[in-house]
């Protein structure tokens, strides 16, 4: 009889090519997307020289995007794309995007149909994790091991433990995937889930959107875990045959799977939530947030710059302004998104409100351009984290909170939820 196995320990036996794998257990696996942007591939592919092999493992397997200094900020950034461009089409890499053809790498990774369900994704990126909300084993790596996948298509992994986490119940209005990860990331803690596998799971995800689910996935490395996912479900097959005109199979973890905890969680009583500086998991719901004035909003990133999260600023920021002195800044993540934004008419809802919205790309998320932060200066975002320095400078602070809150915020010039307009 079949020992009965999580979906992460599924998905990592079929890639290593054995029947069946446990935690702990140290295992080669076969990568079907290798992926870089511009900050790690050019780390990446001065390790690929030093090997010495000619050739990619496979160039329909590699992916390459220029987001996070793009358009680029100063010369060391042009110098880093350049790299990474002349590597892309001196080895024939199918999969390279940049500007008009591309966006955030999170974003656009699954918009264009590159990842399946049950696929292994390992990336130079931490939030490659974003990949699990199609069923996807996806997680990051360092630029060094990035380089070798690049050469031989395979890595090493240690089979991570699974943390079941079923959430329950009915949401509260304003309420999303954001506002559920970091609930989650208050329970458990930056360092809750190390090197573990997160299953998010429960009646609450399974009627969530994808970017929802997206945005859940993409931070659950914020408490340390190797790899989040959601079983392979309708949504998921509807999402992925529209992208790929693939039809993937179900995908889920086995009854009488071991799963190292379970942790169910209800919703009914979750409000928005709010993280105060500097740490994902320092969070409180909106209701408990005193009077802290703003200085800049940032709706964007990997985490919550898709569609529906604009679609939710313009619905807030319609037929109001930007409160005075405060700084909007919306940056889409992919020009595909950019593009629906314009003809569903929310960037000039967004742009009459008093929004400035930038190129699709990083922007401000990891204090990179477009957006960085001045000694004392606060700011709500959208995007995954908040630590120290993490969007400017050192003496700033960033607040993370869902879209809703962010449009909300701008409005009132400081953090306030939606019902209060």
């Amino acid at each position: 009889m079949d020992t009965p196995m999580t979906m992460t320990e599924k998905i990592l036996a079929a890639h290593a090519g054995i029947d069946r794998v446990v935690p702990g257990e140290l295992i080669k696996v076969n990568v079907d997307i290798a992926l870089a942007n511009d900050i790690t591939a050019p780390l990446a592919i001065g390790v690929f020289n030093e090997i010495g092999k000619e050739e990619v493992f496979d160039p329909e397997k590699v992916a390459l995007v220029a987001d996070h200094f793009v358009p680029n900020k100063d010369i060391a950034s042009a110098e880093q794309a350049k790299m990474m461009r002349e590597f892309a089409m001196g080895k024939r890499v199918r999969h390279y995007y940049e500007l008009a053809e591309g966006g955030i790498e999170h974003v656009i990774m699954p918009e264009k149909g590159l990842v399946m369900p049950g696929e292994v994704v390992i990336g130079a990126d931490s939030h490659t994790c974003t990949y699990g909300a199609l069923g996807a084993f996806a997680s990051g790596v360092g630029s060094t091991d990035l380089g070798v996948i690049l050469s031989t298509g395979k890595i090493w992994i240690k089979v991570p433990s699974t943390i079941k986490i079923q959430y329950e119940g009915k949401l509260k209005p304003w309420v999303g995937g954001k506002d559920l990860i970091l609930f989650t990331l208050g329970k458990l803690g930056v360092e809750g889930a190390n090197y573990k596998a997160v299953e998010f799971s429960g009646e609450v995800v399974r009627n969530l959107p994808m970017d929802h689910r997206f945005t859940m996935a993409n931070m659950a490395v914020e408490c340390g875990a190797k790899n989040g996912i959601f079983e392979v479900d309708e949504m998921i097959i509807n999402y992925v045959s529209k992208v790929t005109g693939r039809s993937p199979k179900e995908l889920r973890s086995d009854s009488g799977a071991g799963f190292e905890q379970v942790l169910t969680i209800s919703v009914d009583n979750i409000e928005p939530q709010v993280a105060f500086p500097h740490s994902p998991d320092n969070v409180c719901p909106v209701s408990k947030v005193d009077n802290i004035l703003l200085d800049q909003v940032f709706i964007g990133s990997c985490t919550n710059g898709r569609l529906d999260d604009l679609r939710i600023a313009a619905k807030i920021l319609k037929g109001r302004s930007v409160a005075k002195g405060l700084r909007l800044i919306i940056i889409p993540g992919s020009s595909n998104i950019y593009k629906k934004a314009i003809q569903e008419g929310l960037i000039e809802t967004l742009v009459e409100a008093g929004a400035v919205i930038g190129p699709p790309c990083c922007g401000p998320c990891l204090g990179g351009h477009m957006g960085v932060l001045a000694s004392g200066e606060r700011a709500l975002s959208t995007s995954n984290r908040n630590f120290r320095g993490r969007m400017g400078h050192p003496d700033s602070e960033v607040y993370l909170a869902n879209p809703a809150l962010a449009a909300a915020s701008a409005v009132l010039g400081r953090i306030g939820s939606p019902d209060e307009l």
